[in-house]
């Protein structure tokens, strides 16, 4: 392999790996606030009980988050130099403001949470939480903002050679990041209400803390509907820009090698032959890809070879067409992992509203243990997609992967630590899954006692050992 490829798959390891993380924090803490919210207004103990709980879960991957994040722009400036010079000047503005602004608002009301118990009004106390969360989400939509500059470039100008920001709105209303945003937040919030909805469905099979626990899971299925909901309406939108902005993409994830017709029918599964550029069997669904395109059962979509003919003349010489299996299935993987959890969260609310969420739906209960995985199997195959359709580009239509890379970094030293971060990852992956097992067996109530109920809401020594 060579630097090139050595580099990017670097940076996809690092990245996925952060990006288990960053959804489940962004979600918890906006459950936990509703959980909250929920304790101030109705005054039940056991919402408080909810709140202190999850949060231990939320304290737990907010740390190792933070510490898998910081790897990802120290990559920019040592495997990505000449990407890093092209672009820095744009690229690190939202940067910079959410480093000094969000993510300082996230640390210091994350610290006035955890030891403001019974030291701040309940109100105030709330009200911490609900900037946590809220400091989460500016978090993405700053990191967001300059990944959309990279799908669609706007705001800039380009001078002696490099892009420099000269509209800085025209980042933040960017219509790439005005879908982009609100689809990550809400695949955010699913992933935090399938973990809680997954743990309390793991203690219920176990007939521990039953009342608890039932009540966390339906919140957490309520939450979960809602929000996979939301995440295929505006996945559906994004879909529509695609075919505006990026059609070579749109051609990619329907494996779409000749122009389709009209109407376009959408293509389940297919035998793609990259090679021959063609596919050689297909099961396709009528009509379909002219509504995903259009919103309306008629409508051509372009396909890759009339779009690479359009890019050589716009471009130069090249080949633009990205690697079309990994697209293609990324985004069916995606569009599967999402109506699976419509589903499932659509039961789940059926069962709670009917009162049903007992033992004879075990079958039920383990299916949702499982669909823990679900909101990370559909996060990551759609930021594959997002990313590898996006190929050969680095920055659309500016500067392609290859032209990004670092000129004097060696394959060898990208070899060397990229086996050194995946061996740390997977230390820190089984920290994480032992930490969270301990917090989950222990249960809500195993760091009280009758005499410390009013003080800290955490076994400290566990809280300690969590953050080292």
């Amino acid at each position: 392999m060579d630097v090139i490829m050595l580099s990017r798959i670097q940076f996809a390891a690092t990245t996925i790996f952060h990006f288990f993380f960053v959804p489940v924090s962004i979600g918890l803490a906006f459950m936990i606030a509703i959980m909250e919210t929920m304790y101030v207004v109705k005054g039940k103990e056991e919402y408080k009980h909810m709140a202190k709980f999850w949060g231990k879960l939320f304290l737990i991957n907010f740390a190792i988050g933070v510490v898998t994040g910081i790897l990802q722009e120290f990559q920019f400036g040592m495997n990505w130099s000449s990407y890093s010079r092209f672009v820095g000047d744009v690229f690190g503005a939202p940067l910079a403001v959410e480093a000094l602004l969000a993510f300082f608002m996230e640390s210091t009301f994350i610290g006035l949470w955890i030891f403001g118990w019974e030291r701040l009004s309940k109100k105030v106390h709330a009200l911490c939480i609900w900037l946590v969360a809220i400091g989460t989400i500016l978090s993405a939509f700053w990191i967001l903002a300059a990944n959309s500059f990279m799908q669609r470039p706007v705001g800039f100008t380009i001078n002696n050679g490099r892009a420099e920001m000269n509209d800085f709105f025209a980042l933040i209303k960017n219509g790439q990041l005005l879908l982009e945003f609100p689809h990550t937040i809400l695949a955010a919030f699913m992933t935090g209400a399938f973990l809680v909805a997954g743990v309390s469905a793991y203690k219920l099979l176990k007939k521990k803390d039953v009342q608890f626990f039932k009540k966390s899971f339906v919140i957490a299925t309520v939450i979960g509907l809602v929000s996979s909901i939301g995440v295929a309406l505006v996945g559906h939108q994004q879909a529509q820009y695609l075919v505006k902005t990026q059609p070579m993409k749109m051609a990619a994830t329907e494996a779409l090698w000749e122009n389709s017709g009209d109407p376009a029918p959408w293509t389940v599964t297919a035998f793609i032959d990259t090679k021959n550029q063609k596919n050689t069997a297909e099961f396709q669904i009528p009509y379909l890809l002219s509504f995903l395109s259009y919103s309306k059962f008629s409508g051509e979509v372009q396909g890759m070879k009339e779009l690479q003919a359009q890019y050589e003349q716009q471009y130069g010489p090249g080949d633009y067409i990205p690697p079309v299996r990994t697209t293609f299935w990324s985004f069916r993987v995606m569009v599967a992992s999402g109506t699976l959890l419509i589903l499932l969260s659509m039961y789940g609310v059926y069962l709670a509203a009917r009162k049903k969420l007992e033992n004879r739906n075990k079958w039920f209960l383990r299916l949702m243990v499982f669909a823990i995985s679900l909101p990370i199997i559909a996060n990551t195959s759609g930021w594959i997609m997002t990313e590898i359709g996006r190929q050969p580009w680095t920055v659309f239509g500016l500067m392609t992967t290859a032209d990004g890379v670092s000129p004097s970094v060696t394959a060898g030293q990208v070899l060397f630590s990229l086996i050194a971060f995946i061996g740390i990852y997977a230390v820190l992956a089984v920290v994480m899954v032992y930490l969270f097992i301990r917090v989950i067996k222990k249960g809500p109530y195993a760091a009280e006692t009758p005499a410390e109920t009013s003080s800290d809401p955490f076994d400290k020594e566990e809280y300690r050992h969590a953050i080292s």
